[in-house]
C-alpha cells in the first residue's frame, strides 16, 4: 500500500471505558488518543506482536504490568510520563482520574488476548 502525502481523517471508536480516536493509521504504525473515564479500565491483556508506547496528556492512569509469568506491578503515571509495552507484557490501564493518553504502536489492531475484562470481553 503506497500512498503519497495526504490529509487524513481520524475516527472515533467508542469503548465501554471511554473512547479511542485513531488519528494515524498506516501499514507501519498507528497513533491513537485514548480517553479513559475516571474509575474505568481497559482489559488486562497482552499482545503477541503489537508493540506500543503510551504518553499521558492529562489526568492520571494506573498501569498494571507483568512479564509473561511474573508478578503484577502497579505504576501510576501522570502528565508528561510515558511507558513502553513490548509484545508479551500483560497490562491494564485504569483511569484514577479522567485521562487522555497518546498511544503509538505497530499496526496489529486485532492482536489482543484479554485475560480479564470487567465488561465481559475476555478471550481473543
Amino acid at each position: 500500500m503506497s500512498r503519497g502525502a495526504e490529509l487524513v481523517q481520524g475516527r472515533r471508536v467508542d469503548k465501554p471505558w471511554g473512547y479511542e480516536f485513531i488519528w494515524a493509521e498506516t501499514e507501519h504504525y498507528v497513533g491513537k488518543l485514548l480517553h479513559i473515564e475516571r474509575d474505568q479500565q481497559l482489559s488486562y491483556q497482552y499482545h503477541e506482536r503489537k508493540d506500543e508506547t503510551i504518553h499521558v496528556l492529562s489526568g492520571r492512569v494506573l498501569l498494571e504490568v507483568a512479564e509473561a509469568n511474573g508478578p503484577r506491578r502497579r505504576v501510576e503515571l501522570g502528565v508528561g510520563q510515558s511507558f513502553h509495552i513490548p509484545p508479551g507484557v500483560r497490562h491494564r490501564m485504569t483511569g484514577t482520574e479522567t485521562c487522555e493518553l497518546l498511544e503509538v504502536s505497530t499496526p496489529e489492531s486485532d492482536d489482543v488476548v484479554r485475560l480479564e475484562d470487567r465488561y465481559g470481553r475476555a478471550g481473543k
